[in-house]
């Protein structure tokens, strides 16, 4: 177990000074909350005065005009806050000549500095630190050729760490609690890349893979084959009537199967094979059990009895594991440890925060209308997604459910403050951000014109218009447009993209109507004004998504110190504990949350 169970910044003298205060935070800071879920870049420029204008001080955007989006990604990730604080103080800045804000520039405003502190010492710490345990800090596991067939390097990266971990953590287990794990549940294996590295030697583990999708088993199974944990049976059939066999079957959807069920990988002893070791051997005849199945919640039972179980096993001890658990399967995983008596640990990795569902219930709309950290309209899906009152959704722990504070109680995170959770902005190259921002800004100012050509309501979905009390007298749709992505050829100009994104639109019968009435007499020339009048307007959005991106770290690490916190209240549970396993800059979501039972 590491020294700290979570990896919180060393201002805080624990991690319950850490919680309060970073729970403090997002339910006091007007600028969070609407930097986290409370504005959306679809409106960037269909309000008056715009975002940038209405969400940023006047000294803020001042400050940002003389500056390059690289040079404030700097400010807001990497430079040091202390120094630029004790440099001189801030002077109203004149942006004739662009240097560097430190060198010779006067220093960002206070308040700018100061929230730049605030979001940086509530995030929890990305690099990996692992525990005291000199084999910890020993290189990462390397995959064998047959093994890491099919995996890219980030995917060898996290799959070689992770098995190390796991392995390492089984051990500590036996040694520390005299509690043999004798095979390991995968939440979502996918190809099964982590499975299959642990069915591998030198690890040799029984892996239970559970997956949803039969294309992904039938494909797991095949790199099996590769990785020598099983050989391709070799049958004789007649084609021609195997093919119309195959063609005529029909599988009840919804079914589950298992190994049993699937086409048998498993080879046929043979008579004249020369002696094999009983590792070598338990391994050729099948370290892994897959079960096609959906994962509702945590409860095993259904799955586990339908396993092939020798007679003469022992009391199974499982270990559940999974590698980028997307939304709740995570939840689900930590729930497995309480509703499982075989279960006694997990080890889980989270990622998708966008497919989270919400536990706590929606303010009403005449609340939302008047919330003053609300610079949006409310979307139908933000509508649908905020009232989904999902017992399995987040938060998890009631420490999160039942927080008071002026807007609550309860912390709530909505669907944009999960999707920016994601983001990963010290990764940020040059490249990517020039690449997104000019997608959004594309899409923002497309947005503008749907408006102004009557196609839609600048504040369709607003809390009025869901209670049917606005006129959309003029207005040919009160549908939200959801463009979607486009292909790749559409973003060499904004001249492209406008007309792949109405071809687009004329293609979908909900939007079709609409958009030809509204747009059939629109322009090349008329597209070019638009750009050239908005085109400034692309640096604020820049420094508007920037923002946005850095302050949702916070929501991320608040996501995973609610799982920490629930397993914690949980009296089943001995040690729980969360750190980072994987290199940030190679893959960004490297926490594991960690929960061993009594």
């Amino acid at each position: 177990m590491p020294r700290k169970p979570l990896p919180f910044p060393t201002q805080f003298a624990d991690v319950d000074e850490y919680i309060d205060s970073a729970l403090s935070f997002i339910t006091s800071s007007q600028l969070f909350q609407r930097l986290c879920g409370g504005v959306h870049i679809l409106e960037f420029l269909t309000r008056d005065p715009d975002l940038h204008a209405t969400l940023l001080p006047s000294d803020w955007r001042l400050f940002f005009k003389c500056h390059d989006v690289s040079d404030i990604l700097d400010l807001l990730l990497r430079d040091s806050v202390t120094s630029l604080e004790e440099s001189v103080a801030y002077v109203e800045p004149e942006c004739e000549k662009s240097e560097r804000y430190n060198t010779p520039r006067p220093r960002p405003p206070a308040s700018l500095l100061e929230y730049i502190r605030h979001v940086r010492r509530h995030s929890l710490d990305r690099t990996v630190h692992l525990s005291e345990d000199p084999s910890s800090r020993s290189p990462e596991a390397v995959l064998t050729r047959h093994v890491a067939i099919g995996m890219k390097p980030k995917k060898i990266h996290e799959v070689s760490n992770l098995v190390r971990y796991v392995d390492r953590l089984s051990l500590e287990l036996l040694s520390n609690h005299s509690c043999q794990i004798n095979q390991f549940v995968d939440f979502g294996s996918g190809q099964n890349y982590l499975g299959r590295a642990l069915a591998s030697p030198p690890h040799d583990k029984k892996v239970i893979a559970l997956e949803s999708k039969p294309l992904n088993i039938d494909g797991a199974r095949s790199m099996d084959v590769t990785a020598k944990l099983s050989k391709k049976e070799v049958v004789i059939r007649n084609k021609k009537q195997y093919r119309g066999e195959c063609n005529g079957e029909r599988r009840t959807p919804g079914t589950e199967r298992t190994s049993d069920d699937l086409p048998s990988l498993t080879p046929t002893p043979s008579n004249h094979a020369p002696a094999k070791s009983e590792e070598t051997s338990q391994a050729q005849e099948g370290n892994i059990q897959y079960v096609e199945t959906i994962i509702r919640d945590g409860d095993l039972s259904s799955i586990l009895s339908r396993l092939n179980q020798p007679s003469t096993a022992k009391t199974p001890n499982l270990m559940v594991i999974s590698l980028h658990s997307c939304g709740n399967l995570l939840h689900h995983g930590l729930r497995s440890l309480i509703l499982n008596p075989s279960v006694r640990a997990v080890a889980l990795v989270g990622c998708c925060y966008n497919l989270l569902t919400e536990r706590l219930p929606l303010m009403p709309p005449s609340a939302l209308s008047s919330h003053p950290s609300t610079l949006r309209s409310a979307h139908p899906r933000l509508q649908k997604t905020s009232s989904a009152c999902d017992p399995h959704g987040f938060p998890m722990s009631e420490r999160f459910a039942t927080y008071d504070h002026a807007n609550g109680p309860g912390i709530r995170f909505n669907i944009t403050a999960r999707m920016m959770a994601v983001q990963a902005p010290g990764n940020w190259t040059e490249k990517d951000y020039e690449s997104f921002f000019t997608r959004h800004f594309y899409r923002a100012l497309f947005q503008k014109i749907l408006v102004d050509k009557g196609v839609v309501d600048a504040k369709v979905g607003d809390p009025e218009d869901i209670m049917g009390k606005r006129d959309h007298e003029g207005i040919r749709t009160t549908h939200p447009i959801i463009l979607g992505s486009l292909r790749k050829r559409a973003y060499v100009s904004f001249a492209a993209y406008v007309r792949a994104a109405i071809e687009k639109l004329k293609a979908n019968p909900v939007y079709a109507v609409a958009v030809t009435d509204g747009m059939d007499g629109l322009t090349d020339d008329e597209i070019l004004e638009y750009e050239e009048d908005y085109g400034h307007k692309k640096k604020e959005l820049s420094i508007i998504w920037s923002l946005m991106a850095f302050s949702a770290g916070v929501v991320e690490s608040m996501i995973v110190a609610d799982r920490w916190q629930w397993l914690r209240e949980q009296k089943e549970v001995r040690e729980c504990w969360v750190e980072n396993i994987f290199d940030y800059s190679i893959s960004p979501r490297n926490l594991v949350v960690v929960g061993i039972k009594r």
